[in-house]
């Protein structure tokens, strides 16, 4: 199970991050048995994990002062992403102990949905900025987002 959660989570990673904005209070947080010391540490490095992912995309794409606002945008939505993954994986967690067949299936498409719509939501994002790309560029953003398997491989399309 955490493997599947693992999976759908680093495909938002690379396509949109996962991270948790300090925002939010812990009271809007579904209740776990984890400690809020606990919590707030794997918080802590879902953050430090998407801004280093957002960091290494910015270089690797080379975004120019020009493309600056786009990116921002890009950024941004990466981060919301994350932490609206982050939550539904947190609300899966609380109810997983008691969870019946029927509750599981429905906390993984909530997941599923999830990041789905998250994925929208970043490709209508990156869209303006890739639209003002330099060509070198979008071979870059093509290739940083091409879908590939653990081993680097293009994914065949089904």
């Amino acid at each position: 199970m955490k493997l599947t959660i693992a999976v759908l989570a680093s495909a938002l990673v690379f396509g949109g991050a996962m991270a948790q904005t300090s925002d939010q209070p812990a009271s809007a947080r579904p209740a776990t048995n984890a400690t809020p010391a606990a919590l707030a540490k794997a918080d802590s490095k879902r953050d430090a994990a998407v801004e280093l992912h957002i960091t290494e995309l910015y270089a690797k794409l080379k975004i120019s002062s020009a493309e600056e606002s786009q990116w921002k945008k890009v950024a941004e939505t990466m981060r919301e992403n994350a932490t609206e993954l982050d939550l539904a994986i947190d609300r899966r967690d609380a109810s997983v102990a008691g969870a019946t067949a029927v509750d599981n299936l429905n906390s993984y498409a909530e997941i599923a949905q999830a990041h789905a719509n998250n994925v929208k939501k970043l490709a209508s994002a990156f869209s303006g900025l890739y639209s003002v790309m330099s060509g070198d560029q979008k071979k870059v953003a093509d290739e940083a987002f091409s879908h590939r398997d653990h081993h680097g491989r293009k994914v065949a399309s089904r």
